[in-house]
């Protein structure tokens, strides 16, 4: 899966969590709690559909590394690269 699949992917999710949200104009560095107005519940349900859509475990201790739009990214791609080495 390539960056722009993850971006995508993550994007639809994003877009299912909250699809008044333009996703487009969010600040791939700013926290996505704050930015786009989600509660932990929605946060757990994205994490929830990232999982099911890239069949990654993401345990809740790397739920940090997923704050961001450029993190969540980042992190889904090196965790799909090191479960295609293992």
């Amino acid at each position: 899966m390539s960056e722009a699949d993850i971006r995508k992917v993550v994007q639809e999710e994003l877009n299912n969590i909250a699809p008044e949200i333009d996703i487009a104009t969010v600040d791939p560095a700013a926290d996505l709690r704050e930015t786009i107005d989600i509660d932990s519940m929605d946060f757990l349900n994205l994490v929830t559909a990232l999982h099911h859509r890239t069949g990654l475990e993401i345990p809740e201790i790397d739920y940090p590394k997923l704050a961001t739009l450029s993190g969540m990214v980042a992190y889904l791609e090196a965790k799909l690269k090191s479960a295609k080495t293992a």
